[in-house]
């Protein structure tokens, strides 16, 4: 390579063998683009190439592209290459080394192809290498390997619109990988259908001032779209013959024949009638056997059980594979404030931008992508596969409200995708599923997150992961619509204003999360902050925290583990509920009573006012503990049939039985209440004060309780507590090795029939037993108890 400073003869500085030039791009392309050569054409003499150590011809040179297609055409032959120095002048990045096609049909596009300037006359015989003379009719073709640069289309910063540039290197399946080396402007909306093409902006701007309007309500109408193509006219629908069970990967068709190995469709079930986007299965999936003329195997496990009857349309679909985009900082369009839930003007949504969208695609990336002010999704999927999105940003969105708007990124029927590295300030979301599958999400983080960085909307999402990451949760939370369910999601190591997780959601696992109390603005607490609101349906929590409260209820019974809550500590506001009760007339999703069974480990409440622990059929305590407001005391209502306390206990707080909740709509059930259940055991303790006077309490006269107390001990701060105060309703008691000191008994019932009270083995220090019924038939409380004064 010759440089400026080098020159002593300028004729052999413009020439250099092929073999170097090519070697010389190949290894040290940038500091090509970056030097000029000489600023004219050097005549293709024979003796141009003595003494270079080879017989090739030399390589030509000029400046500019004004230069090279004002090449004499006595100098054009096919196969003639020249290095051009720079788009406008040498040196300015753009340049290229292209070559001579005398057949070439290719139009001119600013930066890959070149028509010449049909100027002076051609040689009128061949040279003295036999090679015949060109009228001009070819074309200069850029000699690359497969690398595109915008920059050779005269594109060194926003005042030339990057249009032309990006669709002809996209548009060109020779290249592979697009670069951007300058800041830059788009102004249309680019819709490809092409594979295995990289876009890397080396983190310079785009922006796209003076864009064209997007179409109606189109989340797809980014500046790059890649697009597989499904194909209408290859399709096939098949009534199911029997259920394709949970977990299969084995699934029907009408006729086998049509489908081959690798080959990609889109599987959609018919929806369910009660809800118009309530599919199962909705997936770009591809076909990796044939058993048989009605099977075939997917690489999809169902995660759903899909029911004989049901129908399912296989459509043929030609992906769109590996298309990357990398490294771009994205500012978008202003977009007038809204307000209101209409639009405000009839193009108002049409007027923003994003960067990039994927349908039909499959291992397509997005990757450093950064954006600010963007209106649709900063990265927008539908029907995408084994894809990552990492180390992407959207802060300060155009818009929050209207719907679709201002997303990190949208997954719509997407399978196998890795979320990783990614963040949001004051976004809508940051990480939306909407019957996504088989994903992960991990290390992303939201600040302003009153919106929800990440959520799900309820169709039928199944085995979702999300680890260490920060920001709103709210999961199968979008309305009947899509169906309201999701099934084994799994949260690791997540801080939270909120975790909403109270739908049709089953076997939900949260572990070592925690919900915090989080401002809007200084001073303005956001609403429902530090709280988390669960399914109990297959629920593990283990090492959560809520800082305000958790809530419980029961939308599905589809889990087949246990519901447990392991080493928790949870806040409770007074007047919130613990578990939700039946109300009259509930049928809401997310809203029912926690009819189920749950068991509470090594766990504590604190902050406990005044909490309604609601219909859950069994409670199970084990060294859990409710701990009332300190010097206040509180309250737990509690309307669940049966109560296991082992260990653990109460501190400045009462349980006040309220009779068990029955059915749905049923308020405090006009049949009468079922009986309740309460067992006290393990070395549970009570002690402190709370405004009822009472450890244990109930005063409903409809309620029908039985008590079973065992190795317990209540201790009571003075003579007025109760260690349990029987007021009202139907009472059965045993009370077996028990301690109880200080305090009194209350009991204001009457025994016989069903109802009994018996006392043995127990020891009571102090305790006032005036109260105590007479012993009977049914009742005994005085032989067998060691009575200390």
């Amino acid at each position: 390579m010759f440089f400026p400073s080098e020159e002593k003869d300028s004729q052999a500085n413009t020439k250099m063998s092929r073999r170097k030039m090519l070697a010389a791009l190949g290894a040290t392309g940038a500091m090509l683009a970056g030097n000029a050569i000489a600023p004219h054409v050097a005549s293709a003499d024979s003796d141009a190439g003595k003494g270079s150590g080879d017989n090739e011809d030399p390589v030509q040179s000029v400046s500019s592209v004004a230069e090279l297609k004002a090449i004499p055409l006595g100098q054009l032959y096919d196969g003639l290459y020249v290095f051009v120095a720079g788009h406008n002048a040498a040196g300015d990045g753009g340049a290229k080394l292209v070559r001579y096609v005398a057949g070439s049909v290719k139009a001119e596009n600013g930066g890959t192809v070149h028509k010449p300037i049909k100027n002076g006359r051609p040689r009128d015989k061949a040279d003295d290498k036999g090679r015949k003379p060109d009228r001009g009719d070819g074309a200069f073709e850029v000699v690359h390997s497969g690398v595109g640069d915008l920059r050779w289309f005269g594109v060194f910063g926003p005042n030339v619109n990057a249009d032309d540039a990006l669709d002809a290197l996209v548009g060109d399946p020779a290249f592979y990988r697009v670069e951007g080396h300058s800041n830059l402007n788009f102004v249309r909306r680019h819709v490809y259908h092409r594979s295995d093409i990289e876009v890397d902006f080396h983190n310079f701007t785009v922006t796209t001032e003076g864009i064209e309007l997007n179409t109606l309500d189109n989340p797809f109408g980014a500046v790059m779209f890649f697009q597989g193509v499904k194909n209408p006219g290859v399709t096939q629908t098949v009534t199911l013959s029997e259920d394709i069970p949970e977990y299969s990967d084995i699934y029907e068709v009408a006729n086998s024949s049509m489908f081959e190995v690798d080959s990609w469709w889109h599987a959609q079930i018919k929806n369910n009638a009660a809800g118009s986007a309530q599919r199962e299965l909705d997936y770009l999936v591809k076909v990796t056997e044939v058993f048989d003329a009605t099977h075939i195997r997917l690489n999809y496990k169902s995660g759903w059980l899909l029911a004989k009857g049901r129908s399912i349309t296989y459509t043929r679909v030609n992906p769109a594979f590996r298309c990357n985009v990398r490294n771009m900082n994205f500012v978008g369009i202003p977009v007038p404030p809204n307000g209101t839930s209409t639009r405000p003007f009839p193009t108002w949504d049409q007027i923003g931008s994003n960067p990039v969208a994927y349908e039909f695609a499959v291992e397509c990336d997005a990757s450093g992508i950064k954006a600010t002010k963007v209106f649709w999704p900063v990265v927008m999927r539908r029907y995408n596969t084994h894809y990552v999105t990492e180390r992407c940003q959207l802060m300060n969105p155009e818009e929050r409200d209207w719907g679709g708007t201002g997303y990190m990124t949208q997954q719509i029927n997407v399978l196998y995708g890795h979320i990783r590295d990614c963040n949001t300030s004051n976004a809508r979301h940051l990480n939306d599923f909407t019957c996504a599958a088989y994903c992960m999400v991990e290390n992303c983080h939201g600040d302003g997150d009153e919106y929800g960085p990440f959520v799900t909307h309820g169709q039928f999402e199944h085995d979702l992961t999300y680890i260490n990451n920060s920001g709103l949760l709210s999961f199968a939370n979008s309305g009947t619509t899509w169906g309201d369910s999701a099934k084994r999601i799994t949260v690791k190591k997540h801080i939270a204003s909120r975790i909403v997780a109270n739908k049709r959601l089953t076997d939900l696992t949260l572990e070592d999360c925690h919900a915090v109390v989080t401002y809007t603005k200084p001073g303005v607490k956001m609403a429902n902050s530090g709280s988390i609101w669960v399914n109990m349906d297959g629920l593990q929590m283990r090492g959560c925290t809520a800082q305000e409260m958790i809530t419980i209820s029961k939308g599905s019974s589809r889990g087949k583990r246990k519901n447990i809550i392991d080493s928790c500590s949870f806040g409770m506001l007074a007047g919130y509920e613990l578990a939700r009760p039946i109300r009259s007339g509930t049928t809401q999703v997310g809203y029912t009573p926690s009819n189920g069974e749950l068991t509470i480990v090594n766990s504590e409440f604190t902050g406990v006012e005044d909490v309604n622990l609601g219909s859950i059929n069994k409670l199970t305590l084990v060294n859990t503990w409710f701990k009332g407001v300190p010097g206040v005391g509180g309250t737990v209502k509690v309307g669940t049939r049966e109560v296991v306390m082992l260990g653990g206990g109460l501190v400045d707080c009462c349980l006040l039985f309220t009779g068990a909740w029955d059915k749905v709509g049923d308020v405090n059930n006009a049949q009468g209440k079922p009986d309740q259940w309460v067992t006290i055991d393990g070395g549970a303790v009570f002690s402190g004060a709370n405004p009822q006077g009472a450890y244990l309490k109930s005063v409903d006269p409809g309620n029908v309780i039985t008590w079973k107390f065992g190795n317990c001990t209540s201790t009571a701060p003075d003579a007025n507590m109760m260690h349990f105060g029987l007021q009202g309703g139907v009472h059965k008691l045993k009370a077996v090795g028990s301690h109880f000191a200080g305090g009194k008994y209350g009991v204001e019932v009457a025994f016989g029939g069903a109802a009994y009270f018996y006392m043995a083995s127990c020891v009571e220090e102090g305790v006032n037993r005036s109260m105590l019924p007479a012993e009977s038939v049914t009742v005994k409380h005085v032989e067998g108890n060691l009575l200390l004064p």
